[in-house]
């Protein structure tokens, strides 16, 4: 497995892989990924990886800023998604790994993930990361699709913060 930086070219398969999860019901509110440019204006231009086994991306971790705000500047949240075929082979550990790696070196100092409590698999490997649980938001958004069409969904806020928070 190799994991490197995303670029452009990764695009369509960073996408495929998102709708996968939109399917699912169970990775994201969202019921389509939409189209690259706008998820590229969405997600920080710098902590961007994808995995790579054989020359086919099969998973992708980023950051978005959780705010424009000066003072948010190394707080972000973390999107990560495994190609179907990929899932049980340690490819998402792999991912949060590097991140973690490439976002303190980068100088991030706390990242946020928000997934949803039937998804435990996803939980487990955050908190095998070091993401600690801090809150669940009740009933925070209504699904417009899949399974639970209709259905008010709870979300699970975890966090991980650098070693470094709070040094000079």
């Amino acid at each position: 497995m190799n994991i490197r930086p995303m670029s452009d070219a990764d695009g369509e398969a960073v996408m495929q892989i998102y709708q996968q999860g939109c399917d699912t019901g169970h990775a994201t509110f969202a019921e389509h990924a939409g189209e690259w440019t706008t998820w590229d204006s969405d997600h920080l231009p710098e902590c961007r990886l994808v995995a790579e086994i054989n020359g086919a991306v099969l998973g992708w971790v980023a950051l978005s800023a959780l705010s424009s705000r000066w003072v948010y500047r190394g707080v972000a949240e973390v999107s990560l998604y495994v190609d179907e075929n990929g899932r049980g082979e340690g490819i998402g550990g792999a991912l949060l790994a590097a991140l973690i790696a490439d976002s303190e070196a980068q100088d991030y100092w706390t990242m946020r993930a928000l997934i949803f409590p039937e998804n435990t698999a996803s939980i487990n490997l955050f908190a095998k990361h070091g993401f600690a649980f801090l809150a669940t938001h009740e009933r925070l958004g209504k699904m417009e699709h899949g399974p639970l069409t209709g259905q008010w969904r709870d979300v699970v806020l975890l966090e991980r913060r650098s070693d470094k928070a709070g040094q000079a």
